[in-house]
């Protein structure tokens, strides 16, 4: 009876443990599904959902080579603007209101209408201007704020491009800047060429594209029949998609053609110059892994690349009757023959 009588008396304390390592259970397992709950990123790109691009399989590898698997410890919720620019800031709005843990914005408007939509989401982005100039950041050291990332560099590279092929070309005075006839990276890379082609004694003649797959053969033609001596394309969303389509045209008018990217190359154009976008958009991946980690993207400096890269295709330079210099060729990091 004594312990019978005993073990009734110790309820009310046995009641308490129990609860005590009920609460204890339940704050463990809200600890460990805040620990186990899966990120998910936002990924707006210009390009369409069939054909996304080297460049965001580029992001991807990246984030398998920190050991990121989509479905399993990551979520990536891709929007594509379909060519559309104007399409960007809703799609981006669309993810914050999703409640995404982090955004990644691939282009100058993309950061631009992420920055306008949330001061709380952490954005990567990866733009062609200089985005202390654009006010997307407060300086490359210390970005501040929300948002951080990498700058191409594409538009101050603008230059260069022309020199070359003022090099590569004898007697060069006209060069056709083959654009999409709307949207800011069509306007300021129209901008950041007329500049250097002035002291070059280069006239600059814009070619839009109101249409890009509609008017691209009557583009080339125009270019021809005004007498271009040269072609230089600003890769803008429509026009990356057609780039086999241009540089397939521009050999076929036996136009040499200077290209802001490596893939334009290798599909038959004649020249580029640019970044490493491959490993630029790799390195993406880096700062979403920082940043899903804890690290607050104020404090992640904005990276700008180091590598340029200068291709030449010999074999497109044979087809349109060009000889390029010795020299060039020895300057280029790489020549397709």
């Amino acid at each position: 009876m004594n312990g019978w009588t005993a073990t009734l008396g110790s309820a009310p304390k046995r009641m308490w443990c129990v609860t005590v390592c009920l609460m204890h259970f339940a704050l463990c397992a809200s600890a460990d599904a805040q620990q186990s709950k899966i990120p998910r990123v936002g990924y707006v790109s210009n390009n369409t959902a069939s054909s996304p691009g080297p460049l965001v399989e580029a992001f991807r590898q990246g984030l398998r080579e920190l050991g990121y698997t989509d479905q399993r410890n990551i979520v990536l919720e891709y929007r594509y603007a379909e060519g559309n620019e104007e399409r960007i800031a809703t799609l981006v709005n669309e993810l914050v209101h999703k409640s995404v843990d982090l955004l990644v914005v691939p282009s100058g408007i993309g950061a631009q209408a992420a920055k306008n939509a949330t001061k709380t989401i952490a954005i990567v982005m990866i733009v062609q201007v200089d985005p202390v100039a654009t006010g997307l950041v407060d300086s490359l050291a210390r970005p501040g704020g929300n948002i951080t990332g990498l700058a191409r560099l594409q538009r101050q590279l603008s230059g260069k491009r022309l020199e070359l092929l003022n090099e590569a070309i004898p007697r060069l005075s006209r060069v056709g800047v083959l654009r999409e006839s709307q949207g800011q990276v069509s306007r300021i890379g129209w901008e950041e060429y007329k500049n250097p082609a002035e002291p070059l004694k280069i006239q600059l003649h814009s070619i839009g594209l109101q249409n890009p797959s509609a008017d691209l053969e009557l583009a080339m033609q125009t270019a021809v029949y005004d007498q271009i001596g040269a072609l230089i394309t600003i890769t803008g969303a429509r026009t990356f998609q057609l780039r086999k389509a241009i540089t397939e045209l521009a050999s076929k008018h036996r136009l040499p053609s200077m290209f802001e990217g490596s893939s334009w190359v290798e599909m038959g154009g004649l020249m580029s110059y640019s970044t490493d976008d491959i490993e630029i958009f790799r390195r993406t991946a880096v700062y979403v892994d920082k940043i899903l980690k804890g690290a607050k993207p104020a404090n992640l400096p904005v990276e700008q690349p180091t590598k340029f890269e200068f291709l030449i295709n010999l074999k497109t330079a044979k087809q349109i009757g060009l000889t390029i210099p010795p020299n060039m060729l020895a300057r280029a990091d790489r020549v397709i023959k």
